[in-house]
C-alpha cells in the first residue's frame, strides 16, 4: 500500500518556549488507576513550557457527550487537563482510539487540536509530529477502516446511537484488542520509505510519533531520523510512563515510573 504526501500544518513555537514535552499512547481508562494517577501527577508537576499529546490519550472515546454523565471517567479526565491547560498550552492530536474526541472535548479541557501531521518549528529546526498510524502501510485492513471511520457519515451514524450502546461497543472493541494481544498479534511498524518522504516534503530531519508501542530512535537516512514515543502502563513490570522532552540542546527521554510502580 502506498501513501500520498499529506498537507502539513505548521506551528511555530513562541520564542519564550525553552522545553516541550511529547507523550502518546497512555490509553487512559478507569480500570487502570495507576496510569491515570501517573498522568495526573505529571500534569500537575511538569515544568515544560508546552505539552503535545500525540494520540491515544484515552483507550477509547465514544463521544463528547460522555463528559456530561456525572462522575464519568471522561469528565474526570478533562478536569485534570483543564487544570494543566491553565498553566501551559496543551495540544492534542487524535489517535486511532480517541479519534472521536471533538470540539466539545477540546473546549471543555481548554486545549488545542492538532492536525496529523503537523510540523513544529522549534529552535530553528523542523520536527514532523504524527500519531503514526497513517504510516503503518502494511496494515492494509486498518488503513481501510481508518478511511471509513474518519468520514463524517460514519461518525454521524455512530454518534447518533445512544451513549449506552456506544459504550457497549467500545467494551467489545477493547476485549477484541486484548484478545489480539494475548494471541501474539503485534502492532504494525512504520514504513521507512514513507517516513523519509514525509520528512523530505516537510523539510524536516526528525519524525516524532507514537502508536507502535516500540519506543526507540531510528536512523532512516543520513540526517533523517524517527523517534518513537513510549506507551504508558504504570502497573506493568517494569512500569512504563515516559515523556520525550525537546529543548534547545536536543531530545531527552524522561522516565516518570518509579513513583508509580506497584509494591
Amino acid at each position: 500500500m502506498t501513501t500520498t504526501v499529506p498537507r502539513f500544518e505548521e506551528l511555530v513555537a513562541p520564542s519564550h518556549w525553552r522545553t516541550v514535552d511529547f507523550i502518546s499512547d497512555l490509553h487512559l481508562q478507569a480500570s487502570e488507576p495507576a496510569t491515570v494517577a501517573a498522568f495526573e501527577h505529571y500534569l500537575a508537576t511538569t515544568t515544560a513550557d508546552a505539552l503535545f499529546i500525540l494520540g491515544d490519550l484515552f483507550e477509547v472515546w465514544v463521544g463528547d457527550d460522555a463528559m456530561g454523565e456525572p462522575g464519568s471517567f471522561e469528565a474526570e479526565g478533562c478536569t485534570a487537563l483543564r487544570a494543566a491547560a491553565q498553566r501551559l498550552p496543551v495540544y492534542f492530536m487524535h489517535g486511532n482510539r480517541d479519534f472521536l474526541a471533538g470540539p466539545g472535548f477540546l473546549a471543555q479541557c481548554g486545549i488545542t487540536g492538532l492536525a496529523d501531521p503537523t510540523v513544529l518549528v522549534f529552535g530553528g529546526q523542523r520536527f514532523v509530529l504524527s500519531h503514526g498510524d497513517l504510516l503503518c502501510l502494511d496494515d492494509v485492513e486498518y488503513q481501510r477502516f481508518r478511511v471509513q471511520a474518519r468520514s463524517a457519515e460514519w461518525q454521524q451514524q455512530f454518534l447518533a446511537q445512544p451513549l449506552a450502546t456506544r459504550r457497549a461497543q467500545a467494551r467489545g472493541i477493547r476485549q477484541e484488542s486484548e484478545a489480539r494481544k494475548q494471541s501474539g498479534v503485534t502492532y504494525a511498524d512504520i514504513d521507512g520509505p514513507a517516513a523519509i518522504t514525509w520528512l523530505q516534503a516537510a523539510q524536516a530531519h526528525t519524525l516524532i510519533h507514537g502508536h507502535t508501542h516500540r519506543p526507540a530512535d531510528h536512523v532512516l537516512a543520513p540526517g533523517l531520523q524517527r523517534v518513537v514515543l513510549s506507551d504508558w502502563d504504570a502497573a506493568a513490570r517494569p512500569p512504563r510512563a515516559e515523556t520525550l522532552r525537546l529543548s534547545h540542546t536536543g531530545l531527552e527521554r524522561r522516565s516518570l515510573t518509579p513513583k508509580y510502580s506497584r509494591s
